[in-house]
């Protein structure tokens, strides 16, 4: 598997050979913000125009085919017409909060995307304490989208900013518990390190039962964190038109829209990284000349597409389930959940401590 730190080590050395220590380093960290912000934004643009194409799909019709090939282009036209409208500010709203709460959302966004790691040595945020921050940071979202429908003065954009804190914040709970288990697993709360052990089986695999209760609970908890399909009742359009971005337009509104497919793309990724082995390719015991072909498939060609299959199954939920009550969200997360994710963390304690895993 080729280590990219060999490229990263290099740049570093051709920097400090012509200039400073510090302004290399400076140097270094715009070139990562700047690459880190253009891969968000192709990611995004790939999850909105999977999510019309998956979507048109599950719905038997074609989706967007009229501009640029099978309407590939069709996402670049949207991105120019959301740059070119106007953004309107409501009369009697918090302007400040207002114009800030977007941009509290892409931050926590952008954020937890650096957490990833995308293949050996392109970790951007590989901290030893990599899943504690990503925890964090993803939290951070949230004030965002409290501030946003707070500061709109209206009062669907509150009820549906209400709605979304409630169940972000507790469908966190659910999703910390599913990472907890592998982390109880790995012993180790470093994303690179998580990936590292699994090179001689995805944890899918060889973690025992707690691990696919874990992933099972996971897509569940990610999938109603991120307001996705059954679990969008804080953009309930029937009720609540667009939630607690009901007063946003122009570029403001569609910050939040670039979050969302983001946001998606995220939990997908940590569940390939933690779950399906991450950039780590498949093995089968005994099978040494397979084991050969996977390992000559770069590291980020599997990362990619792991995370886009869990894409897809989040999509598939999204597009076959009914919406759920806000109760029943609540329901499900409380009473079913929570006492299970409890229930299966003690499990995998038992499982390492008792070393029945694989």
């Amino acid at each position: 598997m080729f280590d990219f730190g060999i490229i990263t080590g290099w740049i570093h050395t051709q920097l400090t050979s012509v200039m400073s220590d510090q302004l290399a380093i400076f140097l270094e960290c715009v070139i990562v913000g700047v690459l880190l912000l253009l891969v968000y934004v192709i990611v995004a643009i790939i999850m909105i125009y999977m999510e019309r194409k998956v979507c048109a799909a599950f719905q038997c019709r074609l989706g967007p085919t009229r501009v640029g090939p099978w309407g590939s282009l069709q996402v670049f036209c949207d991105v120019f017409k959301m740059l070119t409208k106007e953004i309107i500010t409501v009369r009697h709203s918090d302007k400040f909060l207002y114009n800030l709460a977007p941009f509290i959302v892409i931050l926590a966004s952008v954020m937890a995307f650096a957490c990833i790691p995308m293949s050996r040595g392109l970790e951007i945020l590989d901290f030893n304490v990599g899943v504690f921050f990503f925890m964090a940071a993803s939290s951070i979202g949230i004030v965002g989208i409290l501030l946003a429908g707070w500061s709109s003065n209206s009062k669907f954009s509150l009820i549906g900013a209400m709605r979304s804190g409630a169940q972000m914040i507790s469908y966190e709970l659910s999703v910390g518990l599913s990472i907890l288990t592998i982390v109880v697993l790995t012993d180790t709360m470093q994303f690179s390190e998580i990936v590292m052990r699994q090179a001689d089986g995805w944890f899918i695999f060889k973690g025992h039962i707690p691990a696919v209760i874990s992933f099972i609970i996971y897509l569940i908890a990610a999938n109603a964190e991120v307001n996705r399909g059954p679990f969008d009742l804080p953009e309930a359009e029937s009720e609540l038109t667009a939630g607690y971005h009901t007063e946003y337009s122009g570029m403001h509104f569609g910050l939040f829209y670039v979050a969302e497919f983001v946001n998606l793309f995220i939990v997908s990724s940590i569940a390939a990284t933690i779950f399906l082995g991450g950039w780590m390719p498949l093995h089968i015991p005994g099978l040494d000349g397979f084991n050969a072909v996977m390992d000559w498939i770069p590291g980020f060609v599997w990362y990619f597409a792991k995370a886009f299959f869990v894409v897809w199954l989040l999509m598939w939920i999204k597009w076959t389930f009914p919406r759920l009550r806000i109760d029943q969200i609540l329901t499900l997360e409380w009473k079913y959940l929570v006492p299970i994710g409890l229930a299966n963390l003690l499990l995998m304690v038992i499982v390492v401590v008792f070393k029945l895993h694989f």
